[in-house]
């Protein structure tokens, strides 16, 4: 745990972590947000992959699918399954909001942030097929998800604040 100072205390788990997950298509490599990959290119300080028409061109011609995009109560089903995950899991979730085309969530717990991802990802296609808002054939979700480790009172606060009011193009940055 954290000491009043924030100094550290040699925890192996973050206070909490901010996770995104995006839709199917809607967010590929070569785009003008600029995007990370698998390939050397996702360790932290090195530079994102740089707009690349080509790139999102071909990205674009290999998708199985068109690309998804949540209607409001598409959401509202997502943002229950994220609920149900945590109260099932005894995650804490601090903040989440579901938009059209990703969701972010500020959650506490004690494992890695790639299984709470995946969870939610899980529950929420699962229950979008229960409440047939999605048919079988549809990847609902991209490949992979952000995830960013909070370790100070602050980050966590910063994170929640970016979370449910400042939902706009502006990127979540954490100042040290």
């Amino acid at each position: 745990m954290f000491k009043e100072n924030d100094e550290w205390d040699d925890n192996i788990f973050p206070l909490a972590y901010l996770i995104t997950i995006r839709t199917y298509g809607r967010w590929l490599h070569g785009d003008e947000r600029n995007s990370v990959d698998i390939h050397g290119r996702n360790i932290y300080g090195t530079p994102d992959l740089i707009a690349n028409k080509n790139l999102e061109t071909l990205m674009r011609k290999n998708m199985q699918q068109r690309s998804v995009i949540l209607n409001k109560e598409q959401r509202n089903i997502v943002e229950e399954a994220i609920k149900e995950v945590c109260r099932h899991r005894r995650y804490d979730l601090q903040a989440v909001n579901v938009r059209s085309n990703h969701l972010h969530a500020v959650v506490s717990a004690q494992i890695k942030p790639e299984i709470i991802a995946d969870a939610f990802k899980k529950y929420a296609t699962r229950k979008l097929r229960e409440e047939n808002l999605i048919s079988k054939e549809i990847s609902v979700w991209s490949r992979g998800r952000s995830r960013r480790y909070l370790w100070k009172p602050r980050h966590v606060a910063l994170a929640i604040e970016y979370v449910l009011n400042e939902q706009d193009d502006v990127p979540f940055e954490i100042d040290e």
